[in-house]
């Protein structure tokens, strides 16, 4: 997929009403005060071809970097936060709101941006000991940890 059709499918999300209930979509999951997508994910298939899933680590690398451009010059330099008390606490036992659990589960930190009444946080999951790479966007009204 394009940078271009990663940025449709983000301002729809911004746009978008959110469902009364739990629903998954394409290419993610929504529900009440959240959409969530997955823009690049880890396959498993790769096991078996290091050169294709370092293509893949390195294209996932430039969408983040392409779309981080793009936001910041649209919304401004974005608030960047750690997840490690956030995910610390989950541990713990603390409940998370949906729209956050399953991306700080995955992300070390995330870039964000308040627009208008909605947060547009976007994590990259990068795996220490592999060339695994994830880039997750969420689009909520709920706010972060």
């Amino acid at each position: 997929m394009t940078t271009a059709h990663h940025l449709r499918l983000i301002d729809g999300m911004r746009t978008r009403e959110f469902p009364a209930e739990r629903i998954r979509s394409g290419s993610g999951v929504s529900g009440p005060g959240y959409h969530t997508a997955s823009l690049h994910a880890d396959i498993d298939h790769w096991d078996d071809d290091e050169v294709g899933r370092l293509e893949h680590r390195a294209q996932c690398l430039a969408e983040h970097d392409a779309l981080l451009t793009l936001f910041t010059g649209r919304w401004g330099e974005p608030q960047t936060i750690s997840l490690w008390s956030a995910q610390e606490r989950m541990m713990a036992g603390e409940e998370v709101p949906e729209a956050w659990a399953e991306t700080i589960a995955g992300c070390e930190y995330l870039q964000l941006w308040r627009i208008e009444d909605r947060w547009v946080a976007m994590g990259l999951y990068l795996e220490e000991e592999g060339p695994g790479c994830e880039l997750s966007v969420v689009v909520t009204e709920i706010d972060p940890p």
